[in-house]
């Protein structure tokens, strides 16, 4: 399951130094996705997205809004 699998990367960063600078440099929650992905880890970017807000473990997921983005 996806949710599954998102949580547990999540859970993953806390403790990599290196995978949460790369995850917090990236643009866009499909960026974040794609680093999963190569780690094994499968969800998509509007699944990370419709976890903004919520608290997994120490890391709480927050969406940037960009400027100039469409939504």
């Amino acid at each position: 399951m996806a949710l599954d699998q998102l949580k547990e990367f999540l859970m993953k960063m806390q403790s990599d130094p290196e995978l949460k600078n790369q995850v917090l440099s990236s643009s866009t929650a499909d960026d974040v996705a794609k680093i999963a992905l190569k780690l094994g880890y499968e969800f998509s970017g509007d699944e990370l997205l419709r976890m903004s807000g919520k608290k997994v473990g120490h890391v709480t997921v927050k969406k940037n809004d960009i400027p100039g983005e469409y939504n």
